[in-house]
C-alpha cells in the first residue's frame, strides 16, 4: 500500500501494512484512497469496518458468515476455560515451532471466527494475514483485533483471487476449509502459489476412508438442507439437538456407535473436544451440525490424492496422514515445503 500519509479512516492496522496488496484480477498495485483500496486503472475495493473486501457480500459462503458471527466465540480457547484445543490442533497439524515463527509472514486462508488466528497472535510473534470468503472476518476482528493489532491484517477475499503477490509468504495454512471450496485442487494450487520458495504449506480436510464415507446422514440430507435459509436450518437443529444428543450418547454407551452415522447430528465422540460441560456440548453440537448441513460444497478427499496435488505443484511433501491432537481427535493433514 502507498505511504500511509494518504490514508484516511482505516486505523493503525492498515497504516502498518507491510505486505504489498494487489488487484487480484489485474495484479495492479493497490493503495488507499479514502475508504477504498484503488489501483491506477480504475480498480476499486471497499474497506468496510476496517476490512478490505474483495468479494460480494452475497456468495456461496454466506452460511459461514452467518455461522461464525452467531457462534463467534464457541471455539476460542480463551472462551472455553482455556481448553487449548485450538492451540493443540494448530501446532500438532503444522508441526511449527512457535519461536521459529517470530517476525515471519503467515497467510491463513479460511479464518472463520478466528480460532487459529488467536493461537498465532497469542502464542507467536508472527505477522498474520488472515482471509475468509465470508463475513466471518468481522467476527475475527471483534475476537482478535485487540490482541496484537500491529501483527494482524484481515481481508474478505476468495481463495482463488487473493490480493497478494505470488511467492510472498513464509508459511501458509488452511485448516477446516478446503472441503468447502468449489474446486479442491485449484484451491490447493492457489495456496501453494502464495508461499515463498522454501516456504511451508499445511492443509487439513475431510478424508475419504472408503465407500462408506458418504453412507451417512450428512450426505443423504445435504441436498435438501444446504438449500434451506440459514435461520430456518439453525432453528430446526436447535429444536432437535437435545434428544439427538441423548440418543447419540445412548448408542455410544451401549457399543452401538456405528449407528450415529445415521443421526442428523455431528458425531459427538469423534468431533467434539473432550472435557466440555453440558452447555458447551450443546453449543458445539449445534454449531458443528449446522456446519455439516449448510455448506454449498462438501468434497472429502483421499489423503494420497492431496499429496499428489502438492507434488504436482512443486512441493516436497514432508507429511501426509492423520494427526492426533487432544483426546481422541484427529485430522487428515498434508504439509510440505515449496521447492519450485
Amino acid at each position: 500500500i502507498r505511504d500511509a500519509q494518504e490514508s484516511r479512516g482505516l486505523g493503525d492496522v492498515y497504516k502498518r501494512q507491510i505486505m504489498k496488496l494487489i488487484n487480484p484480477e489485474t495484479k495492479e498495485s493497490l493503495f488507499q484512497k479514502g475508504d477504498n483500496l484503488v489501483d491506477n486503472k480504475g480498480g476499486i475495493f471497499p474497506i468496510i469496518n476496517k476490512i478490505p473486501r474483495f468479494v460480494d457480500a452475497d456468495n456461496y459462503c454466506s452460511n459461514f458468515g452467518f455461522q461464525w458471527n452467531k457462534f463467534s466465540k464457541t471455539q476460542l480457547d480463551d472462551k472455553n476455560d482455556n481448553s487449548q484445543i485450538s492451540k493443540q490442533r494448530f501446532f500438532a497439524e503444522t508441526n511449527w515451532d512457535k519461536e521459529d515463527l517470530s517476525e515471519k509472514n503467515i497467510l491463513e486462508v479460511g479464518s472463520g471466527a478466528g480460532r487459529f488466528s488467536e493461537v498465532v497472535l497469542v502464542h507467536t510473534q508472527a505477522n498474520l494475514y488472515s482471509v475468509d470468503y465470508s463475513d466471518s472476518v468481522s467476527a475475527n476482528l471483534k475476537n482478535n483485533g485487540s490482541i496484537a493489532p500491529e501483527r494482524l491484517q484481515l481481508f474478505q477475499a476468495s481463495i482463488y483471487d487473493l490480493p497478494f503477490l505470488d511467492d510472498s509468504f513464509d508459511k501458509v495454512f488452511c485448516l477446516g476449509v478446503l472441503q468447502h471450496t468449489p474446486d479442491f485442487e485449484k484451491s490447493v494450487k492457489s495456496l501453494i502459489n502464495k508461499a515463498k520458495m522454501g516456504g511451508e504449506i499445511v492443509v487439513d480436510f475431510y478424508p475419504i476412508n472408503g465407500w462408506w464415507t458418504k453412507f451417512n446422514a450428512k450426505y443423504i440430507l445435504r441436498p435438501f438442507t444446504k438449500k434451506m435459509p440459514n435461520d430456518r436450518l439453525i432453528s430446526l437443529i436447535e429444536k432437535n439437538v437435545d434428544w439427538l444428543i441423548r440418543l447419540s450418547l445412548f448408542f455410544s454407551r451401549y457399543k452401538l456407535g456405528f449407528l450415529n452415522r445415521f443421526l442428523p447430528i455431528v458425531d459427538l465422540e469423534s468431533v467434539l473436544p473432550k472435557g466440555l460441560n453440558v452447555k458447551q456440548v450443546r453449543e458445539w453440537a449445534i454449531l458443528d451440525t449446522f456446519d455439516m448441513f449448510s455448506p454449498e460444497f462438501d468434497n472429502p478427499q483421499k489423503i494420497s490424492s492431496v499429496k499428489q496435488m502438492f507434488e504436482k505443484n512443486g512441493v516436497l511433501v514432508e507429511f501426509s496422514g492423520y494427526v492426533h491432537y487432544g483426546k481422541n481427535s484427529k485430522a487428515a493433514v498434508v504439509r510440505g515445503t515449496k521447492l519450485s
